[in-house]
C-alpha cells in the first residue's frame, strides 16, 4: 500500500532526520524525569521550528539548553491559550512551524492544548505528533492490572465532595481506572476510594516515573494508606493512580442489593445471603453470590 503524506518522506523513513515542514504544529512528546528519554527526532523538531509555544517557558528553557538549542519560545497555557491561538494561526499561515510543549510528557494529557488543537484542525491546518513519554501510559505497563480497557480520569477534583462523587460515578465501571494525583492530595484521594470502591479492590500508585526515587506499590486500598501513613517520603512527587475494575457481578447488581448481601453475609452464609437477596430484588442468586465471594474480609 502507498501512503502519500505531506509529513512522510524518504529524509523522515530512511535518514533519521527530521524535514521540517512550513506551517504545521508539531505536538512534541518531552520526558517526564529522565533526559536520557529524549528521543533524536524530539531533539530535530525543537531545533528546527521557528518558535516554541510552551507551558513554562522556564522550564522549557532548562531542557533547550539541556539539548544545545536556542529556539525563541513564547508561554501557553491554561489561562492564555485561546488569546494565544489566532498569533499561532498566523504563524502557520505565513509558513512559519510551531512546536507545542508541556512541561512534562505528552501535551493536552491533562495539560494545555486541546482549544489550540482544534482549533487548527477545523481551520485545515495541518498537526503533527513526535510521540514520546507519556505518564499513565508508562504507569498502566508496569501496574500488573488489566490495560484491555482502561479510563483515564486526569486529576480528580480537589474538594472532597466532588471528588467523592467522581469515585462513586465510577464505583461499578469494569475497566481500569487511571487518575493523576498531587503530593498534597495523594492520602485524602485514597481515603475517598475506600469510601468509593468495596475493600477487595486492588489500586496500584506509581509515584516519580522514571526518576531517582521510581516507586510503584500494590494493595488493597487501606494498605496502601497504611504505607503512605508510615513512610512520608511515600507520599512525595508525582502520582499515578489506578484502580482494577469492578467485577462484572459487582456491575451487575444494584446499590440496594448490595448493601442488603452484605448486610446478611455478617449473620448468614453467603450462599443463603444470596439466595435471600435474589428473591427480593429478583436478582440472579449466582451473580449476588459471586459479589459476596469478591467482598469477602
Amino acid at each position: 500500500m502507498n501512503i502519500n503524506h505531506p509529513l512522510i518522506d524518504d529524509q523522515h523513513t530512511n535518514q533519521g532526520t527530521a524535514n521540517i515542514q512550513p506551517g504545521v504544529l508539531y505536538v512534541v512528546a518531552t520526558p517526564i524525569g529522565n533526559l536520557q528519554d529524549i528521543s533524536q527526532r524530539m531533539c530535530q523538531i525543537l531545533a528546527g521550528v521557528s518558535q516554541i509555544a510552551a507551558e513554562d517557558t522556564r522550564r522549557t528553557r532548562q531542557l533547550l539548553s539541556h539539548i544545545g538549542v536556542n529556539t525563541p519560545c513564547f508561554s501557553l497555557h491554561e489561562h492564555n491559550e485561546r488569546q494565544k491561538i489566532e498569533l499561532i494561526v498566523q504563524l502557520l499561515e505565513k509558513g512559519e512551524s510551531v512546536a507545542l510543549v508541556s512541561d512534562a510528557g505528552t501535551p493536552l494529557i491533562s495539560d494545555p492544548g486541546y482549544p489550540l488543537v482544534k482549533a487548527l484542525r477545523d481551520r485545515q491546518l495541518v498537526v503533527s505528533p513526535i510521540p514520546g513519554p507519556c505518564a499513565f501510559i508508562a504507569a498502566l505497563s508496569v501496574a500488573g492490572l488489566p490495560t484491555d480497557r482502561f479510563i483515564f480520569e486526569g486529576f480528580l477534583p480537589a474538594k472532597k465532595g466532588a471528588r467523592l462523587a467522581r469515585l462513586k460515578h465510577y464505583a461499578d465501571e469494569t475497566a481500569t481506572l487511571v487518575f493523576y494525583e498531587s503530593s498534597h492530595r495523594i492520602t485524602e484521594s485514597l481515603q475517598d476510594m475506600l469510601v468509593a470502591f468495596e475493600e477487595s479492590r486492588q489500586v496500584v500508585i506509581a509515584r516519580e516515573l522514571t526518576k531517582t526515587f521510581e516507586t510503584v506499590l500494590s494493595g488493597s486500598v487501606q494498605s496502601l494508606i497504611d504505607i503512605l501513613a508510615q513512610d512520608n517520603n511515600q507520599t512525595k512527587g508525582e502520582f499515578v493512580v489506578m484502580v482494577h475494575g469492578a467485577s462484572k457481578a459487582n456491575a451487575e447488581i444494584s446499590p440496594e442489593a448490595k448493601t442488603l448481601a452484605l448486610k446478611l453475609a455478617e449473620h448468614l452464609p453467603i450462599k443463603q445471603a444470596a439466595k435471600i437477596t435474589a428473591e427480593v430484588y429478583s436478582d440472579k442468586k449466582n451473580v449476588i453470590y459471586q459479589f459476596l465471594l469478591d467482598n469477602q474480609k
